[in-house]
């Protein structure tokens, strides 16, 4: 009886997720178009490489802040994250240490931000929300007593040009995206490990007492979130030829943004990496030709802060309308 129960309901989440996959895509090749034929330059083989160069730090952090709030968490310290680990790399770089041997430190500085955050969520019981927001503070902190205001912008030529080298008009680190991309979605949509994360997202309880190993998954996860943001880090820091503190200050609302317009409850249990990817693409195509059109940053803040309200809100209109015009059950009183 409950299987029975359940498949309807998997068959409209599906059938929701599609349509605002498709969504998505109609709002991006539109305004794409637009762009294409009312913002000079915009069309230019120049520019749509640096318009997907410019989105790769946000595509590499929303692919696992995707698997965190599908399974019904989320992890605001990201971007600090990233801030901390291009503060490490320019400290450890100023200290005459190789840059082969400064990435993979910065890397394990970003696990060990994750696993922070995920002890503090799994072990002791604490919202993420709270606890992310602390360790935004925290990281972000640390990164500045590390570097202070200090830009580090000696580093090695070689992975300075990688970073912004293309093939034809794709930026190698567009590739880098894209496998990592397909990595993410067969890990979410094909394997056990994404069944549980969309189980635990739906019904934590549900998901502990048929076996799921929740508070292990959701650990990883905030691993994983941290790792990820290192790597961003990595590109970042090589893109801009600059190690800061203040690397990819506001970044996490992009990211946050990126995932929920593509389709993510925030509530957990619901979400497509594709979708989160055509999201990630339509803000930047959004921004670009903003930035073409010479329109001031705090319009730019404004439709980022607009997309992000309206991805919460429009996939919840029907849930809203249908509490709204259901009859009351029998027997309660509705205040």
């Amino acid at each position: 009886m409950t299987t029975d129960l359940s498949r309807p309901a998997e068959r409209d989440l599906t059938r929701l997720a599609r349509r605002w996959e498709g969504l998505i895509l109609v709002l991006l090749v539109g305004v794409a178009g637009w762009a294409a034929l009312g913002v000079d330059g915009f069309a230019n083989t120049s520019n749509v490489s640096f318009l997907l160069l410019d989105t790769t730090e946000i595509a590499l952090m929303a692919l696992t802040m995707t698997l965190v709030i599908v399974a019904a968490e989320i992890d605001l310290s990201v971007a600090s994250t990233l801030g901390l680990s291009c503060a490490v790399l320019g400290w450890l770089w100023n200290a005459g240490l190789p840059i082969e041997a400064i990435m993979p430190i910065c890397l394990l500085v970003g696990a060990v931000c994750g696993a922070f955050n995920g002890l503090l969520v799994t072990r002791l019981g604490l919202p993420s929300l709270a606890v992310t927001i602390g360790t935004f503070a925290l990281f972000r902190g640390l990164a500045y007593v590390m570097l202070g205001d200090q830009a580090v912008a000696d580093l090695p030529p070689a992975y300075t040009s990688l970073a912004t080298s293309s093939i034809g008009p794709v930026p190698l680190m567009t590739v880098l995206v894209a496998v990592l991309a397909a990595v993410a979605a067969v890990v979410l949509h094909a394997t056990g490990l994404g069944r549980s994360i969309f189980a635990l997202g739906s019904n934590e309880e549900a998901a502990y007492f048929s076996g799921i190993r929740v508070k292990r998954i959701k650990f990883w996860l905030f691993v994983a979130s941290g790792v990820m943001a290192s790597l961003a880090s990595l590109v970042y820091t090589f893109r801009y030829a600059s190690a800061r503190a203040d690397n990819g200050v506001g970044l996490e609302l992009a990211v946050v943004a990126a995932v929920l317009l593509g389709g993510v409850s925030i509530f957990g249990g619901r979400g497509t990496l594709p979708g989160v990817l055509m999201a990630v693409l339509l803000l930047g195509v959004v921004r670009n030709a903003l930035i073409l059109a010479d329109v001031a940053n705090e319009v730019l803040n404004f439709v980022t802060g607009l997309l992000l309200v309206a991805s919460v809100l429009a996939p919840n209109l029907g849930a809203i309308r249908r509490r709204r015009t259901s009859p009351p059950l029998e027997g309660k009183s509705v205040s």
